[in-house]
């Protein structure tokens, strides 16, 4: 990752904590897809009726292009025909909303496989899209976790201040090999003759550091639980934005969890801060050697966006199972449940196969796209998979 001091001195993959302090249970994850369970809370209930079908389905150990792959050759229709409101993690076992048209009806029942199943039928007025979603709930067992480390000081304390609502380390490739791209496109080190999707994967992970960086250094210097002039602030847990000019009213509904200030994930249409709050996200593009205008020239991928830099986890439950610890959590939709699970267990969290885990919001700061999704670019037939699983023409 390119060299840079002051604000940029984290690393965007390993972020400092907010209970580094207090010891962690160490453990290991998805040891079998069981250990892993992800349930979609969707944005509306399907009406019960219109001209497509609303499937609740459950997947083990399947990927979400696998599962996409799975629909088009039992349904026989093309990918680009189905509807998904964001991706699920493949090791783990998970339940989500999925639309497909109402013909497909009568080809339902060879849905059904071994790693695959259909929990409901329900039928809406309209195709279900990236980001129809609020969160997601998560189970999650840490297996060989020390039985001898308190849990409740480190339940009590997320649970009360929240957590920064750092990106994964998912988010940034193998061994941030994504973000390594990402630099040297946006530094103009290296053409763009690459896939339109590995191209906005990479640029969003240079947003993803730098809002990773951002929120290190408001964490590190106190200020992730104070209120500043010209912060972007953002209703909780939806809303619009606004920027503070009483920080002592504002302060206080901070406090009430009525809204949350929100980090940068920088673009030529980024609401802007101002203030003590604008001059901390300048210093993070200094410390990179980048201005606002480094991200022109790239159109719709780097149009920029608000992220919340904190998230709530209220609902956070810890078990001591024969097994390990059993983890039970609600997400917003676009946060991290490996963020979550490492000031737990203090350990690296990470799945490498899993880019995935709640990254579904419907904005600038997402990958959650139809690109990512597997929609063809175009053609009446694009997308039908084949006998073979491979994708191909009818």
């Amino acid at each position: 990752m390119a060299e840079a001091t002051g604000a940029g001195r984290f690393d965007p993959l390993s972020p400092p904590l907010l209970t580094a302090d207090l010891p962690g249970v160490g453990g290991r994850l998805r040891q079998q897809p069981e250990d892993f369970e992800v349930e979609e809370i969707p944005a509306y209930e399907p009406c019960g009726s219109g001209e497509h079908l609303y499937l609740w389905i459950e997947k083990r150990g399947v990927a979400s292009d696998g599962l996409l792959r799975h629909l088009s050759q039992q349904l026989r229709i093309p990918v680009a025909a189905i509807g998904m409101a964001g991706l699920k993690d493949r090791h783990a076992v998970t339940r989500q909303w999925l639309s497909v048209p109402a013909e497909c009806v009568e080809r339902l029942a060879a849905i059904d496989s071994e790693a695959i199943r259909l929990l409901e039928v329900r039928r809406h007025r309209n195709k279900l899209k990236p980001g129809h979603l609020r969160g997601n709930r998560f189970r999650i067992l840490v297996r060989e976790a020390d039985r001898r480390v308190p849990i409740e000081p480190l339940l009590e304390r997320l649970r009360r201040l929240g957590v920064p609502n750092y990106y994964g380390p998912q988010r940034f490739g193998h061994r941030g090999q994504t973000l390594e791209l990402g630099w040297k496109l946006l530094r103009r080190e290296c053409p763009r003759e690459r896939s339109p999707l590995l191209v906005r994967l990479a640029l969003s992970a240079v947003q993803s550091c730098l809002f990773n960086l951002y929120v290190a250094q408001r964490l590190t210097d106190g200020l992730l639980h104070q209120v500043l002039e010209g912060d972007v602030m953002k209703h909780w847990p939806v809303g619009g934005l606004f920027r503070v000019q009483d920080c002592a009213a504002e302060q206080a509904r901070f406090d009430q969890r009525q809204i949350v200030h929100t980090g940068p994930m920088f673009g030529t249409r980024m609401y802007p801060a101002s203030g003590a709050a604008a001059a901390r996200e300048q210093a993070v593009l200094q410390a990179y050697g980048l201005g606002r205008d480094s991200f022109a020239g790239f159109g719709r991928l780097l149009t920029g966006t608000r992220r919340h830099n904190l998230i709530y986890v209220d609902d956070l439950q810890a078990e001591w199972e024969p097994d390990g610890l059993r983890l039970s959590f609600t997400l917003p939709a676009g946060s991290y449940a490996t963020v979550v699970l490492r000031e737990i267990m203090k350990a690296d969290a990470a799945d490498s196969d899993a880019p995935s885990e709640a990254t579904s919001e419907a904005s600038a700061d997402t990958v959650t796209d139809d690109a990512l999704l597997g929609v063809p670019a175009s053609g009446p037939h694009a997308g039908v998979v084949g006998a073979d699983g491979a994708a191909g023409t009818a």
